[in-house]
């Protein structure tokens, strides 16, 4: 398969990306395509769907990774194995993405035409292999069965003034949600333990206790 484009964003590390396309519709993406797939004949009528698939790579996992037909979600508390098929673990046999994201706009650029969408669950600089437009009628199973053991509550986030002010005040409200999806895996709980996440040029450091997360430091 030959990438098509690429992804950008503050998503810098895996750490805080949300686990799942579409909880944190405050961060904005740009989709660069490559050179060979920027016609702009082939975007025609795409801003008549406000949603997007996204078909990508987890191009941070090895190429050369065993194949484990078990995987331990960090949701499930990173002890319980269950079967990789059932999960949306990067661990698979293809190491291939599904997101579903909104299409914001569609820039023209030099590079051709640049899709801007929100809700990403792609890191910085993913390959991005297709893109096809989402359709309700086909795509959404309103009364569709999950496994809840893999939801969890969102947390109040605390940013001290003096922090905020440190960051861009167009990119706060996409961090604000980054960090109520809460980043850690479900089997840290210590309220003493200060937490680093990078979000764009910054280093986000903090804690959790409770329900409660607080912004404690700022760093670049």
């Amino acid at each position: 398969m030959d990438i098509i484009a690429h992804i950008y964003n503050d998503y810098t590390e895996k750490f805080g990306v949300p686990r799942q396309s579409g909880l944190n519709p405050a961060l904005l993406s740009r989709i660069v395509m490559e050179p060979a797939y920027r016609a702009p004949e082939a975007f025609r009528g795409i801003e008549a769907y406000s949603h997007l698939w996204l078909i990508w790579e987890f191009s941070q996992v090895p190429a050369d990774a065993p194949f484990s037909p078990t995987v331990r979600p960090p949701r499930l508390g990173g002890n319980t194995r269950v079967g990789v098929f059932a999960t949306r673990s990067p661990f698979r046999p293809n190491r291939l993405g599904l997101s579903c994201v909104e299409l914001v706009r569609v820039e023209e650029t030099a590079d051709g035409p640049v899709l801007v969408v929100a809700g990403a669950d792609l890191m910085n600089g993913t390959p991005v292999y297709d893109i096809k437009p989402y359709l309700p009628y086909a795509d959404a199973v309103p009364d569709a069965r999950v496994n809840e053991a893999l939801s969890r509550k969102r947390l109040a986030v605390e940013i001290p003034e003096s922090l905020a002010a440190q960051l861009p005040a167009d990119k706060l409200p996409a961090l604000t949600e980054m960090l109520a999806l809460d980043p850690r895996p479900a089997y840290q709980d210590d309220p003493q333990r200060v937490y680093g996440v990078r979000f764009g040029a910054h280093n986000i450091k903090f804690r959790v206790e409770g329900g409660l997360l607080r912004v404690t430091a700022v760093e670049t």
